[in-house]
C-alpha cells in the first residue's frame, strides 16, 4: 500500500478580517493612505528616510509621494494581500508595514509577510510583537495549520529574524521569482500548528516586562527561548 499523510479532521480556517490588533506596545492596524503615506513615505525615502527597506521587496522605492500613496491605495483595497501599518500603541504613529499575504483557508496556510520596519523599529520589542500578534491571530483565532516566512535567500537579516521568531527553515526555491530584473531564490520558513503553544510561551516569556532591565535591555534572548522549541536548523 502506498504511503500517505495521516488524517486529518481540519476543516478549514477563516479569512483574516481587515481588523485592529492591540498589543501593549505597538497596534497593527489596516493601511490607511489617507493618514499613513506621507509618514511612511518619510521613513523610507530619502532625505529623512531609509530607502534601504526597500532591497529585498518587490516594490520601492518610488519617484515620489503621490507614486507611493497610489500603491498604498491599491493595497488597502485589497484582500490578499490584506496589509496593515505598524504604529506605537500610545500614539498611532507608522513605524512600518506587514501583511497577510499566500492566504489559503481551505488547506489552513497563511503568510506573514511584505515586511519593511523603520529604523526605529528594527531589533525592538515592538517589532517582535507586530509578528506575535499576526501570528497568535493567525493560529488562536483564525485555525491555521501554517504560517510561512518567506525572504529573498540573499537577506540574511530577514533569515535570522525569521528564525528567532521560531520559524523553522525548510529550503529554497531557485530561480522562484525575478524581481526588478534579478532572479530571486527563495528561502522558506514556518511555523506549524503542533509547534506553535510552546513559541507562543516563549513570546509570551520574551515580551513580559520582566524580562528587560531599567535601561530596556533585555535578560533573556528571544532566540535562546525558541530555539529549544524547534528542531535544530542553520542558515545555508
Amino acid at each position: 500500500m502506498s504511503p500517505l499523510g495521516k488524517p486529518t479532521d481540519f476543516g478549514g480556517a477563516a479569512a483574516p478580517p481587515r481588523v485592529t490588533h492591540h498589543g501593549h506596545r505597538v497596534t497593527v492596524r489596516p493601511l490607511d493612505p489617507a493618514r499613513d503615506a506621507e509618514p511612511l513615505y518619510a521613513l523610507s525615502h530619502a532625505p529623512t528616510g531609509d530607502p534601504s527597506v526597500w532591497t529585498y521587496l518587490f516594490d520601492g522605492p518610488y519617484p515620489d509621494l503621490p507614486a507611493y500613496r497610489a500603491t498604498l491605495e491599491r493595497q488597502a483595497a485589497s484582500e490578499d494581500p490584506l496589509c496593515f501599518v505598524i504604529t506605537r500603541a500610545e500614539d498611532d504613529r507608522p513605524l512600518g508595514t506587514l501583511s497577510y499575504m499566500a492566504i489559503v483557508p481551505e488547506h489552513g496556510t497563511v503568510e506573514v509577510g511584505s515586511i519593511w520596519f523603520s529604523a526605529e523599529l528594527k531589533r525592538s520589542p515592538e517589532a517582535t510583537e507586530a509578528i506575535f500578534l499576526l501570528a497568535r491571530h493567525a493560529f488562536d483565532e483564525l485555525g491555521y495549520r501554517r504560517l510561512e516566512w518567506k525572504c529573498n535567500s540573499l537577506n540574511e537579516p530577514s533569515r535570522r529574524a525569521a528564525q528567532r521568531f521560531g520559524f523553522e527553515f525548510e529550503g529554497v526555491f531557485r530561480n522562484h521569482r525575478v524581481i526588478k530584473g534579478r532572479s530571486r531564490d527563495t528561502a522558506w520558513f514556518a511555523i506549524t500548528d503542533e509547534r506553535w503553544p510552546a513559541l507562543r510561551s516563549a513570546f509570551e516569556t520574551w515580551l513580559d516586562p520582566g524580562n528587560f532591565d531599567d535601561d530596556g535591555r533585555q535578560l533573556v534572548a528571544l532566540r535562546d527561548l525558541t530555539k529549544n522549541r524547534q528542531p535544530d536548523s542553520t542558515l545555508r
